[in-house]
């Protein structure tokens, strides 16, 4: 194992782990230097898991007793550590999760090997809350959605806060970023996919009737909080879908409408029981 031990802050050799609280310089060094954040020790195993190659490792010392398997499986990457007081001075926040890593963010994925297979897709539209992306992925990956894919300027599903929590969960749905919106819609529809959004809107289905009729394939679009879908997309999609609502609410967290629609929208076969998604991947 390649273990350093910290004395300063100032320490060259732990810039990736400088002020993470600062969302802004985040958003800018993370995708343009091919690196995200894996935050607790459950988050690394999970990336790790997925394949997804370390940087470094950074962690008090208490921590290491936990992370002796990780850390003797990869002997050639450096694990820094330091004291609590010293690693929320680089990082600006208290590291009370276990263990941090840099990681090299994996090759993209290219759509048509993406959508081999899939049945359910989810699409998100200009989320930029990074709470909300990782709150969809988690659902995503625990209620069978085989791919998402993100919006141009929707925010980063590997972004430090969207990581957490998602539980790692963000490694575990094949995901990728369209370039051309929405005319990348019509990329899902030439794949075979009923393109719904999910939207209030005169024409909206009740979620339940669109399940009854089990499409073979279905991309669900998730609009932006609080503005909802653009115009374009309202146009460019097949159909809108609406979950019903009861008391004199209007409307859901888009993080909490999306659990509910994946789940109400799974696939079924001709008895009507759900189908797995074809990803598979492990909680």
């Amino acid at each position: 194992m390649t273990i350093h031990y910290l004395e300063s802050a100032a320490d060259p050799r732990v810039s990736d782990y400088t002020q993470l609280t600062d969302v802004h310089l985040r958003k800018l060094r993370e995708p343009a230097e091919g690196m995200y954040i894996a935050e607790s020790s459950r988050v690394l195993r999970r990336a790790l898991a997925a394949g997804h190659q370390p940087r470094s490792f950074f962690l008090a010392e208490k921590w290491l007793d936990d992370l002796q398997d990780i850390l003797a499986a990869h002997p050639q990457v450096p694990a820094f550590i330091g004291s609590a007081a010293l690693l929320e001075e680089i990082t600006g926040f208290h590291l009370h999760r276990g263990a941090m890593a840099a990681m090299q963010r994996p090759a993209p994925v290219p759509l048509p090997e993406l959508l081999a297979g899939a049945r359910r897709v989810a699409v998100l539209e200009d989320i930029v809350d990074h709470t909300n992306v990782g709150a969809i992925f988690r659902s995503a990956a625990a209620l069978d959605i085989d791919a998402v894919l993100v919006s141009p300027r929707c925010g980063d599903p590997l972004y430090r806060r969207s990581v957490r929590v998602s539980m790692g969960t963000v490694f575990q749905v094949p995901w990728a970023r369209l370039t051309g919106w929405p005319q990348d819609l019509l990329l899902l529809k030439d794949h075979g996919f009923t393109v719904a959004a999910l939207e209030l809107t005169k024409d909206a289905e009740d979620v339940d009737a669109v399940a009854a009729r089990n499409p073979e394939k279905l991309a669900l679009v998730l609009g932006t909080e609080g503005a909802g879908m653009s115009p374009e997309t309202l146009a460019a999609v097949d159909l809108a879908v609406k979950i019903p609502m009861r008391n004199g609410v209007d409307s859901l967290n888009v993080a909490a409408a999306s659990a509910v629609a994946f789940w109400e929208l799974r696939p079924r076969d001709q008895a009507g029981h759900p189908v797995r998604g074809h990803h598979g991947y492990p909680l």
